[in-house]
């Protein structure tokens, strides 16, 4: 036997023997202590929605979900105020039906069901007579008072810096008579730090959250900048890497390009980081919440609207 054969069986008897003191890791599942999350937004500009809150309860990770267990977890009958400085404003609970059409839209794109959908109660709560001032530059304090915990938030509402030019051009090699890449170009203020988000819809048909919608200002700051916009895929949809981003010729698009402050923006951030970077092999990530007394965020928006129908 050479001194080769001696080292591999050597390292065999190693590996075996510590294979054996191996114990099996069985992870807890025991179900841990339900915690509020808030989701809660205040908008300014053309277009823009009454501030709503979305009051739910946590679930744990290992759980088994069904229309039941979902309609459980909206939090009821809590009271939710919001003051601008002036005037403190209680919003008005309002479920499924009887939220006003844009509500119900930007709820279904939290929640990720269908809006024509008539088989989960959602309930928010909604400043229905618009009475709070919203306004650029406007601060907000936000204060839920449940059962179980008085949650508290603030937030700000940025300046608007819009989107100074929409420019079309051909899709990267072959030239395509019915894909499109969308330009746009913005001047940032170099002033201030800017933190920017944007969603897509196409033919009517909902607007659209991309997998990556936020960014900030570091390659930018205080430059009038060109970049592309992509199209926003829908999560549930076929994934095409040829027509990702593309926009389809001669359809109708419209882009909810908003402003954000740094605390709204690290949210989105260290959310969407943890939602594209999952995985056995990914690092950890913890998402960043604005609201004390609770999970979530209260985030204001600055918020523009651009319509244009993409060219042949």
């Amino acid at each position: 036997m050479t001194i080769k054969d001696i080292i591999f069986l050597a390292s065999v008897f190693a590996i075996l023997f510590l294979g054996g003191c191996i114990e099996d890791y069985v992870p807890s599942t025991e179900e841990t202590k339900q915690e509020i999350v808030v989701e809660g937004f205040i908008e300014a500009g053309e277009g823009s929605a009454p501030a709503y809150v979305l009051i739910t309860r946590s679930i744990p990770f290992l759980s088994t979900i069904d229309l039941t267990t979902f309609d459980d977890l909206f939090v009821n009958e809590a009271k939710v105020t919001v003051n601008d400085g002036t005037n403190t404003v209680e919003l008005t609970e309002l479920c499924l039906d009887d939220l006003p059409p844009a509500i119900k839209e930007i709820a279904a794109q939290i929640l990720g069901f269908d809006p024509d959908s008539t088989a989960l109660n959602i309930c928010a709560y909604v400043d229905l007579l618009d009475v709070l001032d919203r306004k650029i530059g406007g601060k907000y304090d936000l204060k839920i008072e449940t059962d179980e915990a008085v949650i508290t938030s603030t937030t700000t509402i940025p300046d608007f810096i819009p989107i100074t030019k929409l420019r079309w051009d051909d899709p990267p090699g072959t030239p395509s008579d019915t894909l499109a890449r969308l330009w746009v170009t913005i001047a940032d203020n170099e002033e201030e730090d800017n933190f920017y988000r944007y969603f897509t819809e196409e033919n009517n048909t909902g607007l659209v959250i991309p997998f990556s919608s936020v960014t900030d200002d570091s390659f930018f700051d205080g430059q009038d900048f060109e970049f592309p916009l992509n199209k926003a895929e829908r999560r549930d949809g076929d994934f095409d890497p040829n027509t990702f981003g593309l926009y389809n010729r001669g359809d109708s698009i419209r882009i909810k390009w908003m402003n954000m402050d740094q605390a709204h923006f690290d949210f989105w951030n260290t959310l969407e980081f943890s939602r594209n970077n999952s995985g056995p092999f990914s690092a950890f990530n913890r998402v960043t919440s604005n609201v004390d007394g609770a999970l979530g965020i209260w985030g204001g928006y600055a918020v523009g609207y651009y319509e244009e129908v993409v060219p042949f």
